[in-house]
């Protein structure tokens, strides 16, 4: 039987389809596109009337490759995220999506989004017996987890995602010192509970979920090999001196240049700038030296959660 799931989140939305086949999904169709329903909007809880358009424009495709793949749209498995979760007008954008494309969206709180998370990365085999942080930063909420390929020991996700920190941090392009030095001040002051817990768990292992991870690891493999990676392979070690190779790479170049990085594509370029000062204010301050990566993730874990 297929199965679609659409993960809508504040940047890029995705759609997924795939059947089973033995123990295995056999994937026949997936796609992000930017639909960007966070942009001007993101800090002031609303999805702007360009956003909403933008959305319409980006579903309108996807029930359009639904209908070719003969699913019902009242059969997807549409999940709204941390834009549409605090958005002022989340019934409006609801009613009108569900009015231009018959797809139901079903807003889902950033505990259950860190739950389905954790099903990707763990489908992906990117988790072992070790205690892994997992982080997925999307680009209104981040979630991070806490836990091993048997079980989770803590997690939760905080409104600290890519546009906001964009939004409210990035002043300039490229980012400057004094930014970074306010998004550390930022992230020790709203990440006290991730603090707490990491003291407890002692994570052995930073595990980064799909999104600017993927494309660190599509760097790596265009500066170390000439080549993107396997499709196929699900998961990655990241050498930690790549990881800061890419960081200094991404801190000191505009839009433009950062273009020119091979393994670079436009749905990531900006935001993935305040995502690897997140990253780096993570290693640094709770002394983590490994990195995995997973291109698995929310619509994946849903997938594994549905079997």
């Amino acid at each position: 039987m297929k199965q679609a799931i659409i993960d809508l989140g504040t940047n890029t939305f995705h759609l997924f389809i795939a059947e089973i086949e033995g123990n295995t999904p056999k994937i026949l169709f997936r796609e992000s596109l930017p639909a960007k329903i966070g942009e001007a909007g993101i800090n002031k809880g609303i999805i702007t009337e360009e956003g909403i358009e933008r959305a319409l424009g980006v579903l309108t495709y996807f029930r359009q490759v639904l209908d070719q793949h003969i699913i019902d749209p009242e059969k997807v498995v549409a999940l709204g995220t941390s834009a549409i979760r605090v958005a002022r007008n989340q019934q409006e954008f609801i009613d009108r999506v569900q009015q231009k494309t018959g797809i139901q969206i079903r807003v889902i709180s950033g505990d259950q989004e860190a739950a389905y998370i954790y099903q990707g990365i763990r489908a992906a085999g990117a988790l072992d017996d070790s205690t892994a942080l997992v982080i997925d930063i999307g680009g209104g909420s981040v979630e991070f987890i806490l836990g091993n390929q048997n079980r989770v020991f803590w997690k939760q996700s905080f409104e600290i995602g890519g546009q906001r920190l964009r939004e409210r941090f990035m002043s300039s392009d490229p980012i400057s010192s004094g930014s970074i030095r306010r998004l550390h001040d930022y992230f020790q002051e709203q990440l006290l509970p991730l603090a707490n817990a990491i003291h407890q768990y002692q994570p052995a292992v930073l595990v980064g979920s799909s999104g600017s991870f993927d494309t660190l690891v599509d760097m790596w493999y265009m500066h170390s090999k000439g080549h993107l990676p396997d499709p196929n392979q699900a998961a990655f070690t990241l050498p930690i001196e790549e990881f800061y190779r890419a960081y200094e790479l991404l801190i000191t170049k505009n839009h433009a240049e950062r273009m020119e990085i091979p393994g670079m594509i436009e749905l990531r370029v900006d935001m993935i700038v305040v995502a690897v000062c997140l990253i780096d204010y993570v290693l640094r301050t709770y002394g983590i030296s490994q990195i995995r990566t997973s291109t698995y993730s929310l619509k994946e874990g849903v997938f594994a959660s549905l079997r």
